[in-house]
């Protein structure tokens, strides 16, 4: 500091003011220096204290899982194997123990964890819930002895929900989620809470309190987001069954970037009691929870031990429709709907080889593909989603980062969500040349007053009423869909690509259920013609995207099932072909 004050004496001297304007111009300086000196210090001593108990924690779990039995370790490798439907049965005959199980997951994730730092904290009382279910003779529940890995902000009971910010540190839950609840109450074990990107806003995952989240599949690319520790930790192999939440894709994202499955059911069929969330009040587009899995089936499982009295009791607001399995289970071949990309044109070679190998597939088991036409996909993103995700101006999300070290891709993005209207019209009037997509999301009008919001949510109502009638008309049972329009993106100099989740987020508009599934993987040919990949008009945002997915080669990509509200039982069925006809 005082370094700095010589400096702010010598230049203030040469300026030749006089003392008393000097003295007090160096007071002010030094006294906003010192503080923003300190608050950034005090920040960095937070952040080093809580990695250091974070790290302190998992050395604990993994010398508790220290043994020289060959025949053990042997035991949890062989446990990792199996699918969830087969640990399951394993678990209520008593071949394994919830112990043995549990240590096993403990054990691969704290591997993979390792290698891309998907994990924030281990559940404390974990081994202790483990123990406690091998005491008793009665084996109940569906998931009996089930690690589950949770999101960073689900609320288990004394953990807190920090979504990646230091000022919530100690914003521990008083109680467990009702979703956590309910698990529990099917004898599952929730024993790792998972990283997410700071306030959840980025389709990355990385946060200046517990660092970045690598895919593991190629630790250059990004798991997605936000519940991309979720996927990046179940696509590793370090868990089996994860909880998350999707409000534009953050489930569907990173499943279809680390090559898993994803599921974002109609808000409200699960309950959303006890999750702490970016946008509180945010109207228009709905989130929900849901799980995520290696497999289609294990999504099921999940959905079945939800959709139970437990869940409807706990939380009044869920509507007691139970799992229907015998819309899963039907032999009826479908009438499925499909179309190859959105009107914004963004889709990628993989994504569009992707969705012409599946609908070719799903026609060769008997399936009757017609192809659908969205309504005006352009307006529903860029006139009625941005315009709802930002009616308050980004105040919400501007609090939230309020005195907090934000990370550099949160901060590109905070100047076009607080920015006025009449520079939002001036920075899109001088973008338009160059980007068509980004100047025509700069120009949206800011909402300023509660009529502005309630005339975008009449036209959400009149948008989706369109959908519906152009489904009706197709006379479709299901949509088959791009999952997304790239692979997952290289981290080194990324942009926000903010604009790509029309292809997840509109369903969170209509509040159709969808989900994801992995079909293929992206090959020398995909690459070589994303060299010719042009988008709409050649736009320099395009450019990004090429950039951002070349060399994704081997990269997982999967396709998105959609079903109407409330026919998650629909869409799951249509997943499950996909993956039949699909699987290599």
């Amino acid at each position: 500091m005082s370094d700095f004050v010589d400096f702010c004496w010598d230049v203030l001297e040469d300026s030749r003011l006089p003392l008393v304007v000097c003295t007090t111009l160096v007071g002010v300086l030094t006294v906003y220096v010192e503080r923003k000196f300190y608050t950034r210090q005090q920040y960095k001593r937070k952040v080093q204290g809580k990695n250091e108990e974070r790290q302190k924690a998992l050395q604990d779990v993994l010398k508790s899982l220290d043994t020289d039995d060959k025949g053990l370790a042997d035991k949890r490798k062989q446990i990792l194997t199996l699918t969830l439907p087969r640990l399951t049965q394993q678990l209520q005959d008593g071949q394994l123990s919830a112990v043995q199980v549990l240590q096993a997951f403990q054990e691969k994730a704290l591997a993979v964890h390792d290698g891309i730092n998907c994990i924030t904290e281990p559940v404390p009382n974990a081994l202790a819930r483990a123990q406690e279910l091998d005491s008793t003779d009665q084996k109940s529940g569906l998931l009996y002895g089930v690690p589950v890995s949770i999101k960073d902000n689900i609320n288990i009971k004394g953990m807190a929900n920090t979504l990646g910010l230091v000022k919530y540190l100690e914003n521990y839950a008083e109680e467990d989620s009702v979703i956590v609840r309910v698990l529990k109450k099917q004898g599952a074990v929730p024993f790792v809470k998972t990283n997410i990107p700071q306030t959840m806003f980025d389709i990355a995952c990385s946060n200046p309190l517990f660092g970045t989240t690598l895919n593991p599949r190629d630790p250059t690319r990004s798991p997605g987001g936000s519940s991309g520790g979720e996927a990046a930790l179940i696509g590793g192999g370090g868990s089996i069954l994860g909880i998350g939440n999707d409000i534009a894709g953050s489930i569907r994202i990173p499943a279809h970037f680390c090559g898993i499955c994803g599921f974002k059911p109609t808000a409200n069929r699960l309950s959303k009691q006890g999750y702490f969330t970016c946008a509180p009040g945010l109207q228009g587009v709905v989130s929900t929870c849901g799980p995520m899995a290696r497999d289609v089936d294990s999504l099921v499982l999940v959905m079945r031990a939800l959709l139970v009295p437990d869940m409807f009791q706990l939380d009044p607001l869920v509507p007691p429709i139970p799992f229907r399995h015998e819309i899963y289970e039907s032999k009826k071949p479908l009438k499925v709907g499909y179309f190859l990309d959105w009107e914004l044109k963004m889709a990628t070679p993989a994504l569009t080889r992707a969705m012409k190998v599946t609908k070719e597939a799903l026609e060769k088991a008997g399936h009757k593909l017609v192809q659908f036409q969205p309504p005006k996909s352009d307006h529903a993103f860029y006139d009625i989603v941005v315009k709802c995700m930002l009616a308050d101006g980004g105040k919400t999300i501007s609090n939230r980062i309020s005195g907090e070290i934000a990370n550099p891709r949160l901060k590109s993005q905070l100047p076009y969500l607080t920015m006025s209207y009449f520079w939002r019209k001036v920075v899109g009037f001088l973008l338009k040349p160059i980007s068509p997509r980004i100047a025509r999301g700069m120009s949206n009008r800011v909402l300023r007053t509660i009529y502005d919001l309630w005339q975008r949510l009449v036209e959400r109502e009149e948008y989706i009423r369109e959908f519906l009638a152009a489904w009706e008309e197709a006379g479709i049972d299901v949509l088959l869909c791009p999952a997304y329009p790239i692979p997952a993106f290289k981290y080194k100099g990324a942009p926000a690509l903010s604009e790509t989740v029309l292809y997840t987020n509109i369903f969170n508009l209509l509040n159709f259920p969808a989900g994801v599934v992995p079909v293929t993987k992206v090959t020398e040919e995909d690459d070589r013609l994303l060299d010719d990949y042009t988008g709409f008009d050649n736009d320099i945002f395009d450019r990004f995207v090429r950039k951002a997915t070349k060399g994704a080669v081997g990269m997982p990509v999967a396709v998105q099932c959609v079903a109407l509200p409330w026919q998650e039982e629909e869409c799951h069925r249509l997943m499950k072909e996909v993956e039949t006809v699909c699987k290599e």
